[in-house]
């Protein structure tokens, strides 16, 4: 063992978790920033213009927000002309074509400042779409059968001119009409969107058949019929800041869209404009989501899990409150979702997912798993995600499939985070449910089993890499899967055979220099590295190679965060379909996971000589 290395490993990884602890409120959680998001400010900007233009309450201060927004537009795009999701990210067809169409709606793209970014902008969709014809179709390839994300910008360029006089036509329809129907009814229904748009599926659908209705009588009747009645759906499910979701982008669809029908006015409009103002960063740009404050501080208590000194009693104790705070214990009105989940956010807009609720399992067993009052909230969180499982055996993210659309379907990593979850709490649950818990289990299994690939490697769904192959992450994916894996039985014939195949893939997928990336050709990340040691690290394996590619990836990571006082972090997150994002704490916590998975590992082999 190099002992050296080791010792570094325990200094720097000592200063990263002081770090950590020190970016903890007194409200106890951590908060994080996420990135500024092109895609995000382009369409607030336009949808306080809309605002303005119909005649709704507008602020004051819009026509400056709007001015911040569209200078930071300009100046924060790529050398090629076109426009990322994040500072950080390559220009794509939806971002480029969405500032294009900023600047179109603001009317601006005479103006001098303006002038030459429109004209860069034009030139590159026109590269990569063929034409500014193509554009339409280009974009609807992009997203195949969901229409969840294809469908906004297709209207929002026609809401901005940029499609000429006959734009609207160019805009599939959405049946809005739909939302009339009982929840029970949408996977039978097979709506072209997933469960958690359903706030674009109504104002959407009702801008698109304002401006451009229906050839057909009956539908175009049945539109007009139940448009009062949709509408009061839509208020039902807009949470009291306005943001639906916490989610700028969608919030900005709904608000352009109702303002661009007449109703800039309607109490959804007003609401919705205000999450917008609100949401404004100081440099004039909008970020993805408002903040993943559960998500980042459920990773930071698994990250300190072995400091149990570094977090002061009374920091421990404010974070016990605060989490067992945010627990859904109402059927929630967004997604009809069961009491017991949590979302990724203490805000109004968040609602329970799989990953959170999982992470929150995590958490809870980490700060406290003795008292009543954290066990019963235990148990409703195991209830809620063995509720969720869907008939593959896999867990999705939200609610049970609709269908086969992205969000709506299993995943690898979220199957795997229930996995730990569910080893967690099993030996403090009741019998009856433990036994159903060993029957989720085994289905949980079997799913990961199918979807392993031939490679040894598992995609995950909701983190990606823009420079891996198809924009996935198998790196992550796989020490996801790898981590969970640890915890199962190792008589288990799948579990040694789909560990054996994974290991092999994250060893096959270091880089020269030692580190990782989303996959073998992808630069290596310090998120992608960290999280490639501790899916290496879990588990007690044979010597297959695997202690030499830690020490690899372990001095390639100290390279980077020895002379890094707060690690830089890279877009490696997806929100909605194929939207980039990075959070400033995730290097830091990954890292911190990433060191100790090496240390654990090296100490244990110390331990077996």
């Amino acid at each position: 063992m190099n002992h050296d290395l080791v010792d570094r490993l325990r200094i720097t990884r000592q200063r990263l978790v002081k770090t950590l602890v020190g970016q903890l409120e007194p409200s106890g959680r951590w908060t994080g920033e996420l990135s500024s998001s092109a895609l995000s400010t382009a369409v607030a900007t336009i949808a306080l213009g809309e605002v303005a233009r119909r005649g709704g309450p507008s602020d004051p201060a819009d026509g400056a927000r709007i001015r911040a927004g569209l200078d930071w537009l300009a100046t924060h795009a790529n050398h090629d002309g076109g426009w990322g999701d994040t500072p950080r990210s390559r220009s794509n067809l939806s971002t480029t074509a969405l500032v294009w169409a900023a600047f179109g709606a603001a009317a601006v793209d005479s103006e001098p400042t303006y002038a030459p970014v429109v004209t860069r902008a034009v030139e590159w969709l026109t590269r990569h779409a063929g034409s500014l014809e193509h554009l339409v179709p280009a974009i609807e390839a992009r997203y195949g059968d969901d229409r969840t994300f294809s469908v906004p910008i297709v209207l929002t360029l026609a809401l901005s001119g940029r499609l000429g006089p006959t734009g609207w036509k160019k805009v599939r329809p959405l049946p809005f009409e739909l939302a009339v129907f009982p929840r029970s009814w949408f996977g039978a229904l097979q709506l072209p969107v997933v469960s958690y748009a359903m706030p674009a599926l109504i104002a959407l659908g009702q801008a698109i058949h304002h401006h451009a209705p229906s050839p057909q009588p009956w539908t175009r009747w049945l539109r007009q019929l139940t448009r009062d009645s949709t509408l009061h759906r839509l208020i039902s499910l807009q949470p009291g800041n306005g943001g639906f979701l916490e989610a700028t982008p969608l919030t900005a669809f709904v608000t352009m869209s109702l303002a661009s029908m007449g109703a800039a006015d309607h109490a959804v409009t007003r609401r919705a404009a205000a999450f917008l103002r609100n949401s404004t960063k100081p440099d004039g740009s909008w970020p993805i989501d408002t903040n993943l404050s559960t998500w980042v501080s459920t990773l930071s208590v698994k990250a300190l899990r072995s400091d149990r000194d570094a977090l002061p009693a009374s920091g421990r104790a404010a974070l016990l409150e605060w989490l067992m705070g945010q627990q859904q214990l109402e059927v929630h009105p967004y997604t009809g979702a069961a009491p017991g989940g949590w979302a990724w956010t203490d805000l109004p807009g968040g609602v329970p997912d799989a990953d959170d609720t999982a992470g929150a399992l995590l958490a809870l067993d980490v700060l406290d798993h003795e008292s009543w009052e954290t066990r019963a909230a235990a148990e409703r969180g195991v209830a809620w995600l063995l509720q969720l499982q869907n008939r593959d055996g896999g867990i999705p993210t939200f609610c049970r499939g609709w269908g086969r659309l992205p969000f709506d379907r299993s995943a690898p990593e979220l199957t795997a985070h229930a996995l730990r979850a569910w080893a967690a709490w099993a030996p403090r649950l009741s019998g009856e449910r433990r036994h159903a818990l060993e029957r989720s289990t085994d289905r949980a299994l079997d799913f990961l089993v199918r979807t392993q690939a031939t490679s040894g490697a598992w995609l995950p769904l909701w983190f990606g890499n823009e420079h891996a192959a198809d924009d996935a992450n198998p790196v992550y994916g796989t020490s996801q899967v790898l981590i969970a894996l640890a915890d199962q039985p190792a008589s288990d014939t799948r579990v040694r055979s789909m560990r054996q195949s994974g290991r092999r893939f994250l060893m096959d997928s270091q880089g020269e220099s030692g580190g990782w990336g989303g996959d073998a050709q992808a630069p290596p990340t310090v998120e992608e590295t960290s999280l490639a040691l501790r899916g290496l690290a879990a588990g007690r394996d044979a010597n297959d190679g695997a202690t030499r590619a830690i020490e690899r990836g372990a001095a390639w990571l100290l390279d980077r965060l020895e002379v890094a006082e707060f690690p830089e972090a890279n877009p490696i997150g997806l929100y909605f379909a194929k939207l980039w994002y990075y959070e400033s704490l995730y290097p830091l916590i990954f890292a911190i996971e990433g060191l100790g998975g090496a240390l654990d590992r090296f100490c244990r082999s110390e331990k077996d000589r």
